[in-house]
Protein backbone atom coordinates (compact mmCIF):
# COMPACT_ATOMS: atom_id res chain seq x y z
CA UNK A 1 0.00 0.00 0.00
CA UNK A 2 1.36 3.38 -0.76
CA UNK A 3 2.05 5.90 2.12
CA UNK A 4 1.12 9.36 0.11
CA UNK A 5 2.37 11.74 2.79
CA UNK A 6 3.86 14.07 0.14
CA UNK A 7 6.52 14.96 2.47
CA UNK A 8 8.70 16.06 -0.60
CA UNK A 9 7.61 19.48 -1.75
CA UNK A 10 10.09 19.21 -4.21
CA UNK A 11 7.92 19.30 -8.03
CA UNK A 12 8.94 19.54 -11.35
CA UNK A 13 5.73 18.73 -13.15
CA UNK A 14 5.85 22.51 -14.88
CA UNK A 15 8.97 21.65 -15.72
CA UNK A 16 8.13 18.03 -17.19
CA UNK A 17 5.06 19.26 -18.96
CA UNK A 18 7.35 22.24 -20.54
CA UNK A 19 9.57 20.27 -22.05
CA UNK A 20 7.47 17.28 -23.31
CA UNK A 21 5.36 19.80 -25.45
CA UNK A 22 8.02 21.53 -26.68
CA UNK A 23 10.11 18.27 -27.64
CA UNK A 24 6.13 16.72 -29.25
CA UNK A 25 6.20 20.16 -31.49
CA UNK A 26 9.94 20.04 -32.59
CA UNK A 27 8.72 16.37 -33.20
CA UNK A 28 5.73 17.10 -35.04
CA UNK A 29 7.36 19.56 -37.31
CA UNK A 30 10.32 17.19 -38.14
CA UNK A 31 8.31 14.52 -38.77
CA UNK A 32 5.67 16.59 -41.69
CA UNK A 33 8.81 17.87 -43.83
CA UNK A 34 10.38 14.36 -43.39
CA UNK A 35 13.23 15.42 -41.72
CA UNK A 36 12.69 12.00 -39.39
CA UNK A 37 11.03 9.18 -40.40
CA UNK A 38 10.43 6.98 -37.18
CA UNK A 39 10.46 2.63 -37.92
CA UNK A 40 8.11 0.33 -36.55
CA UNK A 41 10.97 -0.98 -34.24
CA UNK A 42 11.24 2.78 -32.59
CA UNK A 43 7.65 2.58 -32.03
CA UNK A 44 7.71 -1.13 -30.48
CA UNK A 45 10.51 0.50 -28.19
CA UNK A 46 8.03 2.93 -27.07
CA UNK A 47 5.35 0.57 -26.63
CA UNK A 48 7.68 -1.76 -24.16
CA UNK A 49 9.18 1.00 -22.14
CA UNK A 50 5.38 2.43 -21.69
CA UNK A 51 4.36 -1.08 -20.30
CA UNK A 52 7.30 -2.15 -18.31
CA UNK A 53 7.02 1.48 -16.29
CA UNK A 54 4.24 0.11 -14.47
CA UNK A 55 6.46 -2.36 -12.66
CA UNK A 56 9.27 -0.50 -12.35
CA UNK A 57 7.34 2.35 -10.29
CA UNK A 58 5.62 -0.41 -8.08
CA UNK A 59 8.75 -1.90 -6.88
CA UNK A 60 10.52 1.68 -6.66
CA UNK A 61 7.49 3.04 -4.22
CA UNK A 62 8.12 -0.22 -1.66
CA UNK A 63 10.35 1.38 0.44
CA UNK A 64 11.86 -0.14 4.14
CA UNK A 65 10.65 2.38 6.32
CA UNK A 66 7.88 4.26 4.37
CA UNK A 67 10.18 7.11 3.73
CA UNK A 68 10.47 6.51 0.11
CA UNK A 69 6.99 6.53 -0.85
CA UNK A 70 6.28 10.50 0.01
CA UNK A 71 8.05 11.52 -3.83
CA UNK A 72 5.74 9.27 -5.64
CA UNK A 73 3.08 11.28 -5.16
CA UNK A 74 4.21 14.31 -7.21
CA UNK A 75 4.83 12.41 -10.26
CA UNK A 76 2.19 9.63 -10.02
CA UNK A 77 -0.20 12.34 -12.39
CA UNK A 78 2.75 12.81 -15.01
CA UNK A 79 3.71 9.41 -14.76
CA UNK A 80 0.20 7.94 -15.84
CA UNK A 81 -0.38 10.20 -18.20
CA UNK A 82 2.91 9.76 -19.64
CA UNK A 83 2.71 5.63 -19.77
CA UNK A 84 -1.26 5.80 -21.15
CA UNK A 85 -0.48 8.33 -23.87
CA UNK A 86 3.20 6.63 -25.07
CA UNK A 87 1.07 2.94 -25.15
CA UNK A 88 -2.25 4.71 -27.49
CA UNK A 89 0.01 6.91 -29.55
CA UNK A 90 2.50 3.97 -30.24
CA UNK A 91 0.01 1.47 -31.04
CA UNK A 92 -2.08 4.09 -33.01
CA UNK A 93 1.16 4.56 -35.38
CA UNK A 94 1.96 0.93 -35.12
CA UNK A 95 -1.03 0.09 -36.62
CA UNK A 96 -1.80 2.69 -39.23
CA UNK A 97 0.76 3.60 -41.70
CA UNK A 98 1.07 7.47 -42.38
CA UNK A 99 2.65 9.10 -45.30
CA UNK A 100 5.80 10.40 -44.13
CA UNK A 101 4.88 14.23 -45.39
CA UNK A 102 0.95 13.55 -43.95
CA UNK A 103 -0.42 16.20 -41.09
CA UNK A 104 -1.83 13.34 -38.97
CA UNK A 105 1.37 11.02 -38.77
CA UNK A 106 3.13 13.91 -37.59
CA UNK A 107 0.56 15.51 -34.85
CA UNK A 108 0.41 11.47 -33.56
CA UNK A 109 4.25 11.06 -33.96
CA UNK A 110 4.62 14.40 -31.78
CA UNK A 111 2.03 13.26 -29.58
CA UNK A 112 3.72 10.24 -28.76
CA UNK A 113 7.33 11.57 -28.39
CA UNK A 114 5.58 14.39 -26.15
CA UNK A 115 3.42 11.06 -24.16
CA UNK A 116 7.05 9.67 -23.68
CA UNK A 117 8.98 12.61 -22.83
CA UNK A 118 6.79 13.49 -19.95
CA UNK A 119 6.97 9.63 -19.02
CA UNK A 120 10.93 10.03 -18.69
CA UNK A 121 10.66 13.48 -17.34
CA UNK A 122 8.56 12.60 -14.25
CA UNK A 123 11.05 9.63 -13.82
CA UNK A 124 13.60 12.10 -13.27
CA UNK A 125 11.32 14.09 -10.85
CA UNK A 126 11.08 11.10 -9.26
CA UNK A 127 14.74 9.98 -9.16
CA UNK A 128 15.68 13.63 -7.99
CA UNK A 129 12.99 13.77 -5.25
CA UNK A 130 13.93 10.35 -4.19
CA UNK A 131 17.72 11.39 -4.03
CA UNK A 132 16.96 14.72 -2.12
CA UNK A 133 13.94 14.06 0.27
CA UNK A 134 14.12 11.43 2.65
CA UNK A 135 11.17 12.25 4.94
CA UNK A 136 11.41 12.22 8.32
CA UNK A 137 14.91 10.29 8.40
CA UNK A 138 18.37 11.34 8.91
CA UNK A 139 21.53 10.30 7.05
Amino acid sequence: MLNCSCECRYNCALVSVTASIIIGIIAAFLRFFAVIAPTAAFYWVLFGIAVVYPAVILLSSQGRGGYENSCICSVIPGLVTGIAGTIITSLILLGITFAATSIIGAIITGLALAFFTLLIANVLCLIICKAGCRGNREI
